[in-house]
C-alpha cells in the first residue's frame, strides 16, 4: 500500500510502527458553529482511509480532537451570554449529527482541549527544561530556532519567513518566529492555572499533547486539510520532536481544498455552506459519494450540477442493488453455471482493480469507478433464471465494497405520504409543547429520508428532493 506523505514529497510503502496497528490522529474541528463543507472533505476522507484500513484487517486506533476553547468559542459565547463550555457542547453534538449523516465511524477517541489541560502544561514544563520554551510576563514561547529542521514538512525556509513576515514583533519575543504555547487569560474568558499564570494554551500544543497521550510518541498517520500544514502541524512537530527526541508521525497525510463554483468558499461572498444546510437539499450520502469522486490531494469544485451529477451516479448504483433484491426473491436454488463462475471471476477481477486503486495512495475516483464496472455486469448478466447463489454473490460485492468507502448500496426505505404528514404533525405538537430535541429529531429524520420541510405562512409544506 503507497501513501502520498507530504514530508517526503513522493509515495511511500506503508509500513506501520507495530505490525497489524495503524495510530492515526487527524485534526479535527473549532466547535463555535456548523461545520461547513470545506471541513467536510477531510471529516470525509479520512475516515474513507480509516475503513479501508480495517477492510484490510489492521486494528485502527482513530483520533480526532476537539478545539473547545478558542478565540471564537469565547466571542461567540460573549455575544450570547452563556459560558464557552455551553458554545462548545452544543456543538460537539451538532457535530456528530452532521457525521452520523455522513456515515462517518465514531473515532477511537475524541479528546476535548479543556480536559486535557494538565497534560498541556506537563508538555510545556518539559519543554522548557530542555531549552525549547521560555517565559515572559506570564506567556510562554517556543523557541523555534532550537529546532534545527523546522520546516521540513512545509519546506519552508525559517530565515525567509522571518524576512516575509508582516506580523507585528512582539516585544516579549526573543525571535520573531517564536510562537505561543501559553497565554495568560483576559478579562471574559476562561482560564485554568500553571506555574506560569493562569490561562489557557496556545492552538499547536493541544494536538501534540492529545496524540501523545492517546497514540504514544510516535505514530503512524497525521492527516488533515491542507491549510493546516504551516503553521499548525510544522508547529506540532516541533513541539513533539523537541520533547519526545524521536520522529513524531512517519506519514502526513492532507486533503486538497474545496471551492464554491470554483471561487473560494466565502461568507463575505455568499458562497457559504454548511453540511446541515446541504442536508435540507440533498441525502448527506449524496455529499459523500460527491467528496469521493475526487482524488484526495486534488482540489474539488462543488456546484449543485456536480451534485446532481453524483446523486444520479449514486441513484445508479442503488437502483442496480434493488434490482438484485427482487431477483433473490424468486432465485432459485440450484447451484451456479459455469457462466455464472464466470462472471464472478469478472467481478473478481474488478474487486482486485479497487483495491489497487485504494492502494495506490487511495484513490477513491478509480475505485469509484471499478464500482461501476461490477454494476454494468450486474445490470446486463443477472436475471430471474440465474440461481440464488451467484445474485448474492453480485450484491454483496457491491455492497461491500461500498461500504468501504461508507457509501451505503442499498435504497433507503421512502416514507409513503400518509406517514410523512404524521410526522410533521407530531413534530408541530412538538414544538408546541417546546419539546424541541423532538422537533429536532423528526426533521433530521425527514431529511435523512430526503424530505425536505418548508415553513410557509400556510403552514409546513415538504417536497422530496
Amino acid at each position: 500500500m503507497k501513501i502520498y506523505n507530504t514530508l517526503t514529497k513522493k509515495k511511500e510503502e506503508f509500513v506501520p510502527i507495530e505490525e497489524g496497528k495503524v495510530r492515526m490522529y487527524v485534526c479535527g474541528p473549532t466547535v463555535y458553529n456548523y461545520i461547513h463543507i470545506g471541513n467536510a472533505r477531510p471529516i470525509i476522507v479520512f475516515d474513507t482511509v480509516r475503513r479501508y484500513f480495517e477492510y484490510k484487517g489492521y486494528e485502527v486506533n482513530f483520533v480526532s480532537n476537539f478545539t473547545d476553547v478558542d478565540d471564537k468559542i469565547i466571542k461567540k459565547a460573549n455575544e450570547e451570554g452563556v459560558t464557552a463550555q455551553e458554545v462548545s457542547e452544543r456543538y460537539i453534538k451538532e457535530f456528530k449529527k452532521d457525521t452520523e449523516g455522513l456515515n462517518v465511524k465514531p473515532a477511537t477517541y475524541n479528546p476535548k482541549a479543556t480536559e486535557e489541560i494538565s497534560s498541556m502544561i506537563d508538555m510545556i514544563s518539559t519543554l522548557i527544561e530542555k531549552g525549547h520554551a521560555y517565559e515572559k510576563n506570564g506567556t510562554v514561547y517556543f523557541k523555534t530556532r532550537s529546532f534545527k529542521e523546522y520546516g521540513k514538512l512545509s519546506k519552508k525556509n525559517i530565515d525567509d519567513l522571518e524576512a516575509g513576515s508582516r506580523i507585528a514583533i512582539s516585544e516579549e519575543k526573543e525571535d520573531p518566529m517564536d510562537f505561543v504555547l501559553w497565554k495568560p487569560k483576559k478579562e471574559g474568558e476562561p482560564s485554568w492555572p500553571s506555574p506560569w499564570s493562569d490561562g489557557r494554551p496556545g492552538w499547536h500544543i493541544e494536538c501534540s499533547v492529545m496524540s501523545n497521550k492517546y497514540l504514544g510518541e510516535q505514530i503512524d498517520i497525521h492527516a488533515g486539510g491542507e491549510d493546516l500544514i504551516f503553521p499548525h502541524h510544522e508547529n506540532e512537530i516541533a513541539q513533539s520532536e523537541c520533547c519526545n527526541d524521536k520522529e513524531f508521525a512517519r506519514y502526513w497525510m492532507h486533503n486538497g481544498f474545496l471551492n464554491i463554483d470554483n471561487k473560494k468558499m466565502s461568507k463575505s461572498d455568499g458562497n457559504f455552506f454548511t453540511v446541515r444546510e446541504i442536508s435540507e437539499q440533498y441525502s448527506l450520502q449524496v455529499l459523500r459519494f460527491f467528496m469521493l469522486n475526487a482524488h484526495y490531494r486534488s482540489p474539488i469544485n462543488f456546484s449543485k450540477d456536480l451534485m446532481e451529477a453524483a446523486k444520479n451516479s449514486l441513484e445508479r448504483i442503488t437502483t442496480a442493488t434493488y434490482n438484485l433484491e427482487f431477483l433473490l426473491e424468486s432465485a432459485k436454488d440450484i447451484e451456479m453455471t459455469e457462466e455464472e463462475r464466470s462472471i464472478m471471476a469478472e467481478i473478481q477481477e474488478l474487486t482486485r482493480k479497487y483495491e489497487a486503486a485504494m492502494e495506490d495512495d487511495f484513490n477513491t475516483a478509480d475505485a469509484i469507478a471499478a464500482i461501476f464496472e461490477i454494476v454494468k455486469v450486474a445490470n446486463s448478466k443477472t436475471s430471474s433464471d440465474n440461481s440464488r447463489e451467484f445474485i448474492s454473490k453480485v450484491l454483496e460485492h457491491i455492497v461491500k465494497l461500498c461500504g468501504i468507502l461508507g457509501i451505503k448500496a442499498k435504497k433507503e426505505e421512502e416514507l409513503l405520504d400518509e406517514t410523512i404528514d404524521q410526522l410533521i404533525q407530531e413534530r408541530q405538537d412538538a414544538r408546541k409543547n417546546k419539546n424541541f430535541a423532538r422537533a429536532d429529531e423528526i426533521r433530521n429524520l425527514l431529511i435523512e429520508k430526503g424530505i425536505v420541510l418548508e415553513d410557509t405562512r400556510e403552514g409546513v409544506r415538504w417536497r422530496r428532493s
